[in-house]
């Protein structure tokens, strides 16, 4: 049975669809010997290399989905121009795979990033035709917010780029001027949560991702550290866009040792960079503890 090569390839883990169709484009994969095209459809006896190197692409890689919880201050991207940190620094390392991000967070807003080794997974959770995979933020906002404008939020704001709503809005937190809220939205729109509060003419002051569909930001997982979900987690996660069930890597006891010390080694920050002070909220809960 044969499939289309750029899902062969995120399948066996070298990256999300979009970044093996640029692959394809840049002339980066080979088919049998020749250059190989967008749309080109490849079976179990196809020979497929990529950069010259030979890919087995006789079974699936098995899944691997990371928790990281990101600081304000690093960037969405693998390499910055600017040489700012990436949320890619402080990823383990792996052999003949590679973390792909499940969409993207802005500089300055924090919380829970997904990363997985599973291209079709990624590709499944960031479609925008996915309509199972909601995302929830802990929101601090600037100004008076009425009855009225949770209401406006609910049912729609013509944005620049179209219509945006919040599926859920719930008061949080605080008192006076600044006050947190938790917010539902379905998309990963860029900036679509500040754009949608600032259409109401209010400010947000913080930012952050608590939750992607079932998966919550683990209190134990502190600012700019990880944590590889388990079998259970990874297969509800799958579940979420009718993907069916991998097994999960059984990390040998030396690299699970490996991985140990890496976490230990990692700093707990709230921000990077030139600016970065610890910060805390004045009162915790489960889905905005850091």
């Amino acid at each position: 049975m044969s499939e289309k090569l750029q899902k062969i390839l995120a399948q066996v883990g070298l990256g999300s669809r979009r970044e093996m169709e640029r692959w394809i484009e840049q002339g980066r994969v080979e088919l049998n010997g020749e250059a190989a095209k967008l749309g080109e459809r490849a079976g179990p006896d196809d020979d497929i290399k990529v950069d010259g190197k030979t890919v087995d692409h006789g079974k699936a890689a098995p899944r691997r989905v990371l928790v990281y919880n990101k600081p304000e201050g690093e960037v969405c991207t693998r390499h910055d121009p600017d040489g700012r940190p990436t949320v890619f620094d402080r990823l383990p390392r792996i052999k003949g795979e590679r973390w792909i991000a499940v969409g993207r967070l802005d500089i300055n807003t924090a919380g829970l990033l997904l990363f997985t080794t599973d291209g079709e997974l990624a590709n499944k959770l960031m479609h925008p035709s996915t309509n199972t995979v909601d995302r929830e933020y802990a929101v601090r906002v600037a100004g008076e917010v009425t009855p009225e404008i949770i209401a406006t939020l609910k049912e729609g704001v013509v944005l620049e780029d179209g219509m945006a709503k919040f599926t859920d809005v719930q008061f949080f937190d605080g008192e006076g001027f600044n006050q947190w809220y938790h917010v539902c939205i379905m998309e990963g729109r860029n900036r679509e949560v500040r754009r949608l509060w600032e259409s109401q003419d209010l400010k947000v002051s913080r930012l952050k991702r608590v939750r992607y569909g079932c998966i919550f930001l683990p209190k134990k997982v502190s600012v700019g550290r990880w944590l590889e979900l388990d079998q259970k987690d990874t297969d509800e996660l799958a579940s979420l866009v009718n993907l069916p069930s991998k097994p999960v890597v059984k990390l040998d006891p030396k690299l699970l040792k490996q991985y140990e010390r890496d976490n230990r080694r990692q700093k707990t920050r709230q921000k990077v960079g030139k600016d970065s002070k610890d910060s805390k909220l004045r009162k915790r809960k489960v889905r905005i503890d850091s």
